[in-house]
């Protein structure tokens, strides 16, 4: 059995959403560089050019990316074996959470209450937690801080078996389509198919904190993930929507075994920040 105090815990997340608020994906400035030969654009050109500035000067000078600092998600996979010591696992959790929005200067956004009492926390807790309970006796944790102009674009369709191929890849267009400008492109589209209601959404989330680099392993999927990527930038929205070639920096994809009457298909999009790091205990 591993032991791990909850204050190692409270402290890696802390370390964790600090440095992605300041950073970002480390695959990102080379996605960037790559979307800018690739946009003919001059329109285009400038904007990745002043992203590219203001990556570099908030690493620099450890100021947030984005002023939207997004809403705290934590992926964690607890092995087995692991046994978390003098506290609580979330609430370890929800304090590196707090610490490092408060002692990092990082924009508070969460409310208490989505309907009546908008009133805000003041520390951007409560952070939504998604654990897995693993084999073995370590714990590994991911968190993202999820803006919410890309967050606010992305739907969950219920498609039938007979949408098919073609049904999702016409959901995921029409998508992407609708939301234009609003999440800030270019963008990183995350999908999942299968599953269940709530279980594609999870997927699809999981994506938005992939390596830029990384393909489906299934290659029906990969190649799927290629098509729907060219189709994206086919589109024309281009850098912060200002038209050019560069919609969509990537698309992956996530598949899960699914009921014999269902397709669900969820596309989280994020925007170009794709703010999220990933540390094991």
């Amino acid at each position: 059995m591993k032991e791990i105090a909850a204050s190692a815990l409270t402290q890696t997340i802390k370390d964790m959403f600090l440095e992605l608020s300041y950073v970002g994906g480390k695959d990102l400035m080379c996605a960037l560089d790559n979307a800018r030969t690739q946009e003919e654009s001059p329109l285009g050109q400038l904007v990745i050019d002043q992203l590219m500035t203001n990556y570099q000067i908030a690493a620099k000078e450890r100021v947030a990316i984005c002023q939207d600092t997004g809403m705290s998600v934590v992926f964690a996979e607890v092995g087995q074996e692991v046994h978390i010591t003098e506290g609580s696992f979330e609430e370890a959790i929800q304090q590196g959470v707090r610490e490092a929005y408060t002692e990092g200067y990082l924009r508070k956004s969460i409310v208490r209450d989505p309907l009546f009492d908008r009133v805000n926390t003041g520390d951007n807790t409560p952070c939504v937690i998604h654990t897995r309970i693993v084999p073995g006796d370590t714990l590994k944790l991911t968190a993202l801080a999820k803006g919410f102009g890309s967050e606010n674009m992305s739907a969950l369709k219920m498609l039938v078996p007979a949408d098919g191929i073609e049904g999702v890849k016409r959901f995921v267009l029409q998508t992407v389509e609708a939301a234009g400008p609003n999440p800030c492109p270019p963008i990183i589209v995350g999908i999942g198919i299968g599953g269940t209601f709530e279980q594609c959404a999870l997927l699809a989330k999981a994506c938005t904190a992939l390596p830029l680099d990384q393909k489906n392993p299934d290659e029906r999927y990969g190649a799927l993930e290629n098509e729907l990527l060219e189709r994206i930038n086919a589109l024309g929205i281009g850098p912060a929507g200002m038209g050019g070639r560069i919609t969509a920096l990537r698309v992956h994809i996530r598949q899960a075994a699914t009921h014999i009457a269902g397709l669900p298909v969820a596309v989280n999009i994020c925007c170009h920040a794709a703010r999220h790091a990933t540390r094991t205990l």
